[in-house]
Protein backbone atom coordinates (compact mmCIF):
# COMPACT_ATOMS: atom_id res chain seq x y z
CA UNK A 1 0.00 0.00 0.00
CA UNK A 2 1.19 3.49 -0.99
CA UNK A 3 0.56 4.64 2.45
CA UNK A 4 3.30 2.72 4.50
CA UNK A 5 6.78 3.97 4.02
CA UNK A 6 9.94 2.62 5.02
CA UNK A 7 11.96 4.50 7.05
CA UNK A 8 15.21 5.16 9.07
CA UNK A 9 15.77 4.30 12.44
CA UNK A 10 13.88 6.85 14.28
CA UNK A 11 14.68 8.67 17.40
CA UNK A 12 13.64 6.74 20.44
CA UNK A 13 13.96 9.53 23.31
CA UNK A 14 10.77 9.29 25.46
CA UNK A 15 9.35 7.10 24.01
CA UNK A 16 8.68 3.01 24.47
CA UNK A 17 7.48 0.33 22.22
CA UNK A 18 4.79 -1.73 22.46
CA UNK A 19 4.04 -4.73 20.78
CA UNK A 20 1.00 -4.96 18.78
CA UNK A 21 1.35 -8.42 16.57
CA UNK A 22 3.89 -11.09 16.64
CA UNK A 23 4.17 -14.12 13.99
CA UNK A 24 5.91 -16.66 15.25
CA UNK A 25 5.89 -18.71 11.81
CA UNK A 26 6.99 -16.44 9.13
CA UNK A 27 8.66 -19.18 6.93
CA UNK A 28 5.43 -20.93 6.80
CA UNK A 29 5.08 -19.17 3.48
CA UNK A 30 8.64 -18.75 2.00
CA UNK A 31 7.82 -15.80 0.09
CA UNK A 32 7.23 -13.83 3.04
CA UNK A 33 10.73 -14.37 4.75
CA UNK A 34 12.34 -13.00 0.90
CA UNK A 35 9.71 -10.45 0.87
CA UNK A 36 11.31 -9.25 4.39
CA UNK A 37 14.93 -10.01 4.00
CA UNK A 38 14.79 -8.22 0.28
CA UNK A 39 12.95 -5.23 1.58
CA UNK A 40 15.42 -4.57 4.72
CA UNK A 41 18.63 -6.13 3.78
CA UNK A 42 18.26 -8.93 6.40
CA UNK A 43 20.98 -11.23 4.67
CA UNK A 44 23.66 -8.39 5.30
CA UNK A 45 21.57 -6.23 8.15
CA UNK A 46 20.39 -9.61 10.37
CA UNK A 47 19.29 -9.22 13.62
CA UNK A 48 21.56 -6.34 14.38
CA UNK A 49 18.63 -3.54 13.65
CA UNK A 50 14.39 -3.75 13.38
CA UNK A 51 12.83 -2.43 9.88
CA UNK A 52 11.03 0.63 10.62
CA UNK A 53 8.10 1.66 8.51
CA UNK A 54 5.38 4.55 8.74
CA UNK A 55 2.16 3.75 8.74
CA UNK A 56 -0.89 6.06 7.57
CA UNK A 57 -1.72 7.04 10.89
CA UNK A 58 1.63 8.69 10.84
CA UNK A 59 2.72 6.30 13.85
CA UNK A 60 5.91 4.41 13.26
CA UNK A 61 6.57 0.60 13.57
CA UNK A 62 9.29 -1.23 14.13
CA UNK A 63 9.37 -4.66 12.80
CA UNK A 64 11.54 -7.07 14.52
CA UNK A 65 13.06 -9.93 12.96
CA UNK A 66 13.66 -13.36 15.23
CA UNK A 67 15.82 -15.96 14.43
CA UNK A 68 16.11 -19.43 16.16
CA UNK A 69 18.96 -21.85 15.74
CA UNK A 70 18.13 -24.20 12.44
CA UNK A 71 15.41 -22.32 11.10
CA UNK A 72 16.31 -19.94 7.88
CA UNK A 73 16.24 -15.94 8.96
CA UNK A 74 13.92 -14.80 9.63
CA UNK A 75 11.74 -17.21 11.50
CA UNK A 76 9.54 -14.48 13.06
CA UNK A 77 8.50 -11.23 12.78
CA UNK A 78 6.93 -8.59 15.67
CA UNK A 79 5.64 -5.66 15.16
CA UNK A 80 5.79 -2.66 17.66
CA UNK A 81 4.28 0.52 17.66
CA UNK A 82 6.84 3.16 18.95
CA UNK A 83 4.71 5.53 21.10
CA UNK A 84 5.30 8.61 23.59
CA UNK A 85 6.19 6.74 27.05
CA UNK A 86 3.33 7.83 28.93
CA UNK A 87 0.35 8.05 26.10
CA UNK A 88 -1.54 5.60 25.48
CA UNK A 89 -2.09 3.45 22.44
CA UNK A 90 -4.89 4.56 20.19
CA UNK A 91 -6.49 0.99 19.58
CA UNK A 92 -8.31 2.04 16.55
CA UNK A 93 -5.68 3.56 14.44
CA UNK A 94 -3.20 0.92 15.48
CA UNK A 95 -5.64 -1.76 13.71
CA UNK A 96 -6.13 0.59 10.61
CA UNK A 97 -2.62 1.06 10.58
CA UNK A 98 -1.85 -3.09 10.77
CA UNK A 99 -4.28 -3.33 7.89
CA UNK A 100 -2.37 -0.89 6.16
CA UNK A 101 1.09 -2.93 6.37
CA UNK A 102 -0.32 -6.30 6.28
CA UNK A 103 -1.89 -4.84 2.23
CA UNK A 104 1.62 -3.00 2.13
CA UNK A 105 3.46 -6.73 2.68
CA UNK A 106 0.60 -8.10 0.80
CA UNK A 107 1.04 -6.16 -2.40
CA UNK A 108 5.30 -6.66 -1.81
CA UNK A 109 4.87 -10.41 -1.82
CA UNK A 110 2.64 -10.76 -4.75
CA UNK A 111 0.83 -13.37 -6.51
CA UNK A 112 -0.40 -15.69 -5.72
CA UNK A 113 -0.94 -13.35 -3.00
CA UNK A 114 -3.52 -10.13 -3.67
CA UNK A 115 -5.00 -7.04 -2.01
CA UNK A 116 -8.53 -8.30 -3.33
CA UNK A 117 -8.01 -11.68 -1.52
CA UNK A 118 -6.31 -9.98 1.41
CA UNK A 119 -9.62 -7.15 1.34
CA UNK A 120 -12.24 -10.74 0.94
CA UNK A 121 -10.87 -12.49 3.96
CA UNK A 122 -10.69 -9.34 6.17
CA UNK A 123 -14.68 -8.54 5.25
CA UNK A 124 -15.47 -12.66 6.00
CA UNK A 125 -13.91 -11.91 9.16
CA UNK A 126 -15.79 -8.79 9.77
CA UNK A 127 -12.07 -7.09 10.40
CA UNK A 128 -13.34 -3.41 10.80
CA UNK A 129 -10.35 -1.37 8.76
CA UNK A 130 -11.13 -4.64 5.94
CA UNK A 131 -14.94 -2.92 6.19
CA UNK A 132 -13.66 0.61 4.34
CA UNK A 133 -13.10 0.37 0.30
CA UNK A 134 -10.28 1.75 -1.86
CA UNK A 135 -12.54 4.90 -2.02
CA UNK A 136 -12.64 5.73 1.89
CA UNK A 137 -9.82 8.43 3.59
CA UNK A 138 -8.06 7.02 6.18
CA UNK A 139 -9.89 6.79 9.48
CA UNK A 140 -13.47 6.36 8.07
CA UNK A 141 -15.52 3.54 6.93
CA UNK A 142 -17.71 2.71 4.75
CA UNK A 143 -21.16 2.76 5.12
Amino acid sequence: MDDVAIMAKPVTKDTRQALVLAEDLLGHYPEFRAFFVRTFNLDRVGLSEPGFVRAPSGLVYALVFVGRSGEPFPSGLEIHAIVAALEPLDDAAVDRDLWAILGWMIAGVGIPWTLEDLQATGRLYRIPAAMCDVACTYGQRAS
